[in-house]
């Protein structure tokens, strides 16, 4: 692959905000350029065989998912984690049935898991994490409540990399892409706590019946925006430099997903600033973890060359979107009167008169979890859990031979 190397790189603490870097050929021909950094496939093939794709699914269609399933490299892990409807119809069966045949065609590994299962609650449960658990200690709906689980069994195959892709993708060869490009980021990275986020180039809309390539989103426009102001104000330097506040496609090493705490439902990715900020920014009361620290934590911005082309989930969606991700940036440890009031400003239409944002519930570091003992609790006792590991097939032969 080749790619540009970040001309600029903020830095705010431990922290490393590399500017917004272009893929330029997703293949390369090895050759030195001062601007760009080619990366050869073998050392992308090298990653990809410690990296794990968490697909996170509620309700989309199965042509979708089969064709994000089927996009995603061989090399790569998959592990779904759904929260689709099982009542009226068991859209999860259908979900699982797309896993086997891909396995069996392909002996993929592939690991799938239903959000709801009452295992699952109990495995977090067995592993003192209730932070994400109902009354009924069943996993709350949401989004990062779904990730969560799938880091866990990412981690429980023994990933080093971790990578998200949304299940309402139109176009599969975008996704392949996105794959890549995380492998890409972490072949640039010197830090063990490190991650890869993606800006997308064009999110084409239909405009008049016709395709019209818009390049930002209003949520992302809007919590970029705060986001830098809310470095500008900190640093007393203006920087435009965050371009992936809400890159829902994104990838960190598994020692980063340890240190981390994560935002309920969809304010986890901006979260993922605003955590870093607070707790190992310039202005960090104390630092917590003095390895993270001196190691330094890298961000590196893609910017994708595929289009992307998704379900659209209408105004609701949008706007509690937008009110998920600015409230994480207004309750900030570093959100000053002045921030605030530009936040109350963007939300005036969302809140009633007077009111302030929620604060969105955080859930602490899974670090302290035994994967591999929470995965055990699910082998063999969770109905919807199922593990199909690499080859598994060639296996079976060879034994009964």
């Amino acid at each position: 692959m080749l790619i540009e190397i970040p001309r600029r790189t903020e830095i705010f603490g431990s922290v490393e905000i590399n500017e917004l870097q272009r893929v330029l050929k997703l293949d390369s021909g090895g050759f030195t350029n001062p601007r760009v950094k080619d990366i050869p496939f073998e050392e992308l093939k090298k990653v990809l065989r410690r990296l794990a794709i968490v697909i996170p699914v509620k309700d989309e269609s199965t042509q979708l998912l089969d064709g994000v399933l089927r996009s995603i490299p061989f090399d790569c892990s998959i592990i779904v984690v759904s929260n689709s409807e099982r009542d009226k119809h068991d859209l999860y069966k259908m979900e699982k049935d797309i896993i086997t045949k891909l396995h069996d065609l392909t002996q993929q590994e592939i690991l799938g898991i239903h959000q709801k299962d009452p295992d699952l609650g109990f495995a977090f449960y067995e592993a003192g994490y209730d932070y994400l658990l109902d009354k009924d200690n069943l996993v709350r709906d949401g989004k990062s409540e779904g990730m969560i689980a799938g880091m866990l069994l990412a981690k429980s195959l023994g990933k080093d990399f971790i990578g998200f892709a949304d299940a309402d993708n139109y176009v599969p060869g975008s996704v392949r892409e996105y794959v890549l490009d995380y492998a890409a980021g972490f072949c640039m990275s010197n830090s063990p706590y490190s991650m890869v986020r993606l800006h997308w180039r064009y999110k084409p809309k239909v405009v008049e019946d016709r395709l019209y390539f818009k390049r930002w989103g209003r949520v992302s426009e809007s919590t970029n925006k705060y986001l830098n102001l809310l470095l500008s104000t900190n640093t007393r330097f203006e920087t435009g430099v965050v371009l992936t506040g809400n890159a829902g496609e994104h990838a960190l090493t598994a020692k980063l997903a340890d240190i981390m705490s994560f935002s309920t439902d969809f304010s986890i990715e901006p979260y993922h600033f605003v955590y870093l900020f607070d707790v190992f920014g310039q202005k960090a009361k104390e630092i917590l973890d003095l390895d993270v620290a001196s190691s330094g934590i890298e961000i590196f911005q893609i910017e994708t060359l595929n289009p992307h082309i998704h379900e659209e989930k209408g105004e609701k969606h949008i706007k509690n979107m937008l009110l998920s991700s600015l409230s994480t940036i207004y309750h900030s440890d570093l959100c000053n009167d002045y921030v605030k009031s530009k936040v109350l400003d963007e939300l005036k239409e969302l809140l009633e008169t007077g009111e302030m944002p929620g604060e969105n519930i955080v859930m602490p570091p899974i670090g302290r979890i035994d994967a591999n003992k929470f995965t055990k609790l699910l082998e063999g006792q969770s109905e919807t859990f199922v593990k199909f590991e690499q080859g598994a097939i060639e296996r079976e032969v060879e034994n009964e031979e």
